[in-house]
């Protein structure tokens, strides 16, 4: 089997994942995972596609047609990694300003921290006004002590940015 990887980004309107999705299921193609999402007027998202082998590159052409309705870029994907990993995950919820994003992925770079999904959003603060950068980051190092020391770092970064940090 063939794994594929499609980023797809387009003008937000209804049925474009259907569209994608017929594609997809007309060439042998099975839809294992997306995370799919409308940002500012565009729909844009990712999704791992299984496929026969002998099927991937007919799967990869069919998908030329969507561009106009669904910009689609098709990449191979590789197998998932069978060594043990150290999962560390994280919110982390302050006062929005410019560099967050920045400092805290520098941290996570510094320890060799990989990261499996970063969501944020900015949203307006509940009592006292003002607007607040949440970010929930899912993430894996390969040893043990990367992930001690990363964990260590991102509570001192937390503290020098006074922003609230939750472990998981």
């Amino acid at each position: 089997m063939a794994t594929l990887v499609l980023t797809v980004i387009g003008d937000d309107r209804a049925g474009l994942v259907k569209a994608l999705a017929d594609v997809v299921s007309s060439h042998g193609g099975n839809w294992s995972r997306s995370q799919l999402a409308e940002l500012s007027g565009k729909f844009a998202g990712i999704v791992e596609i299984e496929v026969d082998d002998a099927r991937s590159s007919e799967l990869a052409e069919a998908l030329a047609p969507l561009q106009g309705l669904l910009d689609v870029a098709v990449h191979t994907g590789s197998p998932a990694p069978s060594a043990p990993r150290e999962a560390i995950g994280f919110e982390l919820v302050g006062n929005d300003r410019p560099g967050l994003v920045q400092e805290v992925t520098g941290v996570l770079r510094d320890h060799q921290v990989s990261i499996d999904r970063f969501e944020s959003a900015i949203v307006d603060a509940p009592m006292a006004g003002g607007r607040l950068f949440r970010a929930t980051v899912t993430a894996h190092v390969d040893d043990a002590t990367h992930a001690e020391a990363a964990v260590a770092a991102l509570q001192k970064l937390a503290g020098e940015l006074m922003v609230d940090l939750d472990l998981r």
